[in-house]
């Protein structure tokens, strides 16, 4: 009797709350949002929205508590070192552009569109946001799968919640089959390697793949190749991109912009555990795959963004969106570089995952704002912004000209340098000289779009949508909102302070993260 008390008690574990605290503070928010919204009026919703931005706030300010790392949580008491969830400098990085990049898409939000319903809006925002929190630090695969879906699901009912509106309910149908299909792959592929390995830690997974039994190798190698297929759907990687042009479109403008930075990054995050992590032994199989797919990422997505014509309704958001699966590509260059090189490429990612999260956001802010007075926003809308918005202008020029790579951008220019590193020192020289074609290409569209700011306006008169006043020449005078000017303000002053001291985010290339 004894003996059986003291194995039931060696099964019961200390929970440390403080490692958990960012996703289980986001959710509980999540949840005090939801019930909220079933006892406040109608014209008391937008404080929902304070509510859903002061828990994010919150989120991010537990993360300061943690920045040494080191911790570990739902661990086997046989084994300390396999634990489902771990803070380390990856797991921080990551958890820091997620929510950093949810609170950005709660103020690009409060600008309010009466074709949404905020109550379940914020609610879907704040659920989607703490699952991508916890997927950094998860370190098994179920807890991985479990935080992907649950980062999932809520965004599949934001790309399709505004009401009555039909491109809205296709690009949700669209994103929501071919999400769950990747899914149903992935779990496949998983299904696989715990039967190869019989663990789903990935520690465990990677001392075991090194011994994998002849048999089982062929079985190993499946499991390793449909678990990367799941997440390369999720990073928006070709050929599994064909769902960011229209879902992107469809969506609310705040959830195109959240899918394009806190979307990728759960993609990102659970590519990099699955290959640096947990299949390093395969690296000669998940290595050579990745660069391909690297190189067809940034090819595809560059020269579909080049084709866009200016005049078509929401060219800028469908060329945000093929920019988007460009600049996938150049995420998965030190992925690739890892199974040659070891995980201290995975910085690399790391560094440029932040810069690209702060002014992708800041770009999508500025194209929320013209968006007041061009419905259609098509890129053709912007000629002649520095006219109307001088600062606005200059700050959607920065920004696309950090995506650029291009001065003043400068920490795209040496986020890009340090991508480029990474093949180079993994041996991987024909990637390089791929991306290097790429960054060429994409310097047409990105300048292009430049210039068109500041072109002279045209003659003719817009419609002015409600509560927009008319300036002289029949121009719309664009009024931004406070919250819609602390967005923009804000990524510019974070890319501005990233060019002028980039080794805040390139010291990630430096240190180890796991």
């Amino acid at each position: 009797m004894t003996v059986a008390a003291e194995s039931a008690a060696s099964l019961v574990q200390s929970v440390d709350w403080l490692a958990i605290a960012p996703p289980t503070l986001t959710a509980a928010v999540a949840l005090i949002v939801l019930v909220a919204d079933l006892f406040v009026p109608e014209h008391r919703k937008p404080l929902l929205g304070g509510v859903a931005i002061a828990g994010l706030i919150a989120a991010l300010i537990t993360l300061v508590p943690l920045r040494g790392g080191g911790r570990s949580t739902f661990c086997l008491t046989t084994d300390a070192a396999a634990c489902s969830y771990t803070v380390d400098r990856f797991a921080l990085a990551i958890q820091l552009l997620v929510l950093g990049g949810a609170l950005l898409t709660a103020l690009l939000s409060l600008t309010g569109n009466r074709k949404l319903p905020m109550g379940e809006f914020w609610f879907l925002l704040l659920a989607s946001a703490a699952g991508a929190a916890l997927l950094p630090a998860a370190r098994d695969l179920a807890t991985l799968v479990v935080a992907l879906e649950v980062a999932s699901l809520p965004a599949f009912a934001l790309v399709g919640l505004r009401r009555g509106d039909r491109l809205s309910a296709e690009a949700a149908l669209k994103f929501f089959l071919s999400s769950v299909t990747a899914t149903a792959v992935m779990l496949l592929g998983v299904s696989f390697v715990y039967a190869a390995t019989g663990t789903l830690y990935l520690s465990r997974i990677a001392e075991r793949l090194d011994q994998v039994p002849g048999q089982l190798d062929t079985l190993a190698k499946a499991g390793i190749a449909l678990t990367l297929v799941g997440f390369a759907f999720k990073t928006a990687a070709a050929p599994f991109h064909f769902w960011v042009p229209d879902t992107y479109v469809g969506a609310p403008l705040p959830v195109a912009a959240y899918l394009s930075v806190v979307g990728k990054a759960v993609g990102f995050s659970g590519l990099i555990l699955v290959t640096v992590v947990a299949f390093p032994a395969y690296g000669d199989v998940w290595g050579p795959v990745v660069a391909v797919i690297a190189a067809l990422t940034m090819t595809v997505g560059n020269v579909a963004a080049l084709r866009q014509p200016a005049g078509r309704a929401r060219s800028a958001v469908r060329l945000l969106a093929w920019s988007s699966v460009a600049q996938a590509g150049y995420f998965l260059v030190p992925v690739a570089a890892a199974a040659y090189a070891g995980d201290k490429q995975i910085g690399s990612t790391v560094a440029y995952a932040l810069m690209y999260a702060v002014v992708n956001l800041g770009a999508f802010a500025v194209a929320a704002l013209v968006a007041r007075t061009n419905p259609l926003n098509r890129v053709s809308d912007y000629r002649g912004l520095y006219a109307r918005r001088p600062l606005v202008a200059l700050a959607m020029a920065f920004f696309l000209l950090c995506l650029a790579g291009l001065p003043p951008g400068v920490i795209g220019l040496f986020a890009k340098v340090t991508v480029f590193s990474a093949a180079v020192d993994a041996g991987l020289g024909w990637l390089a000289v791929v991306m290097a074609v790429n960054v060429v290409i994409a310097l047409a569209y990105y300048l292009r779009w430049t210039a068109i700011l500041f072109r002279a306006p045209e003659g003719r008169q817009e419609p002015a949508a409600p509560g927009i006043r008319a300036g002289q020449a029949g121009q719309a005078v664009l009024e931004a909102p406070a919250a819609l000017t602390v967005a923009i303000v804000m990524t510019a002053v974070v890319g501005i302070v990233l060019s002028v001291a980039p080794q805040l985010v390139l010291r990630f290339t430096d240190i180890g993260l796991f």
